[in-house]
């Protein structure tokens, strides 16, 4: 175990001397090598510091590469880490900490077993739970309004008061995002989402070709991330082609293949691929093949789908809720309408190759150059920096 934990970690540019496990892998503890300056507890993914000789950390979320990073800061600082897992409700403290950084999830359970003069910081990957839930329910109703369905495909986020009880919050997303924060007050800092899958942009992409072929990809919750909305359009849009990438087999989605089987599966310009790796060659084929993403979600903290696309030179077409800059190489939904989807495809699709490459190359470029896990590793040291030196953090509550 000490042997696979130090390898994963060494790549990120130090080592661990000791890591000790509590039972039922409660608990992993990383020795600073730097002079000792405090303790540090991180309540978020576990699994990256349990992996066993010669595996990889997962690739399927960035929070693996998150939690590697952030341990990475401290222990950097001089801090040793303790990294338990953000579900682990039942953690008592044995030692004071510096800082606490966590998950929602048990924020306020853990941080009220920890020393008082500890430093809490809440650590957010999606919009307010309030707003996330009251979007969500608001796509269900509009769908059932035009096509008598009551769908279950809904991504709704447990209530909890994280914020409330934070010194701190780091948040993964834009303005948008930090918008549904601002009413508590708190200093937020803003973190580029890392993607581990990065890609090499192809220079022969032809866009003669793939001008009109779209790709929605997307995790659970389809209505939520706007693939009700989509298929219609491309149901009533012949000329232009799509490509769906989600978890179409997953179990909570079967009510909505079922109500929308004719556009997934017997309407001629759509082709349902479902849940796709994102590491594959699969998916850089489907990327190659595409011109643009189109992602209509009600709600995100930063969408990993939008920022892999990126990565992959995709131009997006995607939603203010999204919580992705599009920085002039894509385009930013008016509102999320079938008319302003359709808008948005002839817009590209009347442009000249020339103008896709340029936007393909800008996007990519964007992605790699903000999207980094170094990117992420500068930005939530920059983080911590300023509240060791107290600087003017509360200045309209938003870093």
């Amino acid at each position: 175990m000490k042997s696979a934990v130090n390898r994963i970690i060494r790549q990120f540019g130090f080592e661990i001397r000791r890591v000790a496990v509590a039972p039922h892998m409660e608990r992993v503890s990383l020795k600073t090598e730097k002079a000792h300056r405090g303790n540090v507890l991180l309540a978020y993914i576990l699994e990256p510091f349990l992996l066993k000789s010669g595996e990889p950390p997962s690739r399927s979320h960035t929070h693996h590469t998150e939690s590697l990073l952030i341990a990475q800061v401290f222990l950097e600082r001089g801090y040793d880490v303790d990294i338990i897992d953000y579900r682990n409700g039942s953690f008592r403290s044995d030692k004071d900490y510096s800082y606490f950084v966590s998950a929602r999830t048990n924020f306020v359970r853990v941080s009220e077993r920890l020393n008082k003069d500890c430093i809490k910081i809440a650590h957010l990957d999606t919009a307010h739970f309030l707003y996330n839930n009251a979007m969500a329910y608001r796509r269900l109703l509009e769908l059932q309004r035009r096509r008598g369905i009551t769908s279950t495909s809904i991504r709704v986020i447990e209530h909890n008061y994280a914020v409330e009880h934070a010194d701190y919050l780091t948040m993964l997303g834009n303005q948008f995002t930090q918008s549904t924060y601002s009413y508590a007050g708190k200093p937020v800092f803003q973190l580029p989402l890392p993607t581990p899958n990065t890609f090499a942009l192809r220079k022969d992409k032809d866009f003669t070709a793939c001008r009109k072929r779209f790709l929605w990809l997307g995790s659970g919750g389809l209505v939520h991330k706007g693939l009700d909305l989509v298929l219609e359009v491309f149901r009533e849009t012949p000329e232009c082609e799509l490509t769906v990438c989600g978890p179409l087999e997953a179990p909570s989605e079967q009510g909505f293949v079922q109500a929308f089987h004719r556009e997934l599966y017997e309407t001629q310009n759509i082709q349902a691929i479902g849940w796709v790796d994102v590491a594959s060659e699969q998916f850089e084929r489907i990327a190659n093949s595409c011109a643009a993403l189109i992602y209509p979600s009600c709600s995100e903290g930063q969408a990993g789908a939008v920022i892999t696309c990126l990565q992959a030179g995709l131009i997006p077409l995607i939603s203010y809720e999204s919580g992705v800059d599009v920085d002039g190489f894509g385009t930013i939904l008016d509102e999320c309408s079938h008319v302003q989807i359709k808008k948005a495809m002839m817009d590209l699709v009347e442009k000249s190759n020339d103008e896709l490459a340029d936007l393909s190359l800008r996007a990519h470029e964007y992605a790699k150059r903000n999207h980094s896990t170094e990117s992420y590793r500068k930005a939530f040291d920059q983080v911590i920096s300023k509240i060791e030196h107290g600087e003017n953090i509360l200045e309209n509550g938003v870093q």
